[in-house]
């Protein structure tokens, strides 16, 4: 490995270990009360050598939305593939929200950066972009799972999945009810279940009348 090659893979786990340590601080403290100061003593530097790679919080900000938008996307390509389309809804619902709940838990800044009481632009335009990323990719499967559903009606359908998932997330993701926090996710896929096998349920085939 040359000398440019090995200060390039320094400066990538040096980055990684700045955002671990953002990631584990706004999880901590929050946003808002999180410091570059912090982050650097989180992260075993000093602060002049964390502004090397970051120029700032909006910067560290900046970059962990790009880590997670990244790892969202790897986590839909490993979970969606083509054999889902042909499982059980049941199955489908289980093995996808208990994915979604662990992938949160090993994220502790996901939630409340992307989906929690966090709020601006740049964090609402980064949830909006993964709602409609993760909304496009369930309309895919609900066309694969259900295709006499018109394409409006499978993307309204995957809205509503997604707009259910981020309402009751919160109750399973909120540390103060963690034990309750089975029960919550239990309950999660009940509603999922019991809305999308009727709203993906082929049209019942008419009855014939009784003869007279």
């Amino acid at each position: 490995m040359t000398a440019p090659v090995r200060r390039q893979a320094r400066g990538r786990a040096r980055m990684a270990s700045i955002l671990d340590a953002t990631e584990q601080l706004v999880a901590e403290v929050g946003y808002d009360e999180m410091s570059t100061n912090a982050v650097a003593s989180r992260a075993g530097i000093s602060p002049g050598s964390l502004y090397q790679f970051f120029g700032g919080k909006a910067d560290l900000l900046a970059g962990l939305v790009d880590r997670y938008t990244q790892d969202f996307q790897r986590f839909w390509d490993e979970q969606l593939t083509d054999d889902v389309a042909d499982l059980p809804l049941e199955v489908v619902v289980d093995r996808l929200i208990d994915a979604v709940v662990a992938f949160k838990g090993e994220r502790p800044a996901f939630w409340a950066l992307l989906h929690g009481s966090a709020t601006s632009d740049t964090l609402a335009a980064a949830s909006a972009r993964l709602d409609e990323q993760l909304t496009g990719r369930l309309a895919d499967l609900y066309a694969r799972r259900a295709p006499h559903l018109d394409a409006t009606r499978r993307r309204l359908v995957a809205r509503v999945s997604v707009a259910t998932v981020k309402a009751l997330m919160g109750m399973v993701m909120a540390p103060a009810r963690r034990e309750g926090a089975g029960e919550a996710t239990a309950e999660l896929k009940r509603v999922l279940v019991g809305y999308l096998g009727p709203a993906l349920a082929p049209p019942s085939s008419p009855t014939t009348p009784p003869s007279p």
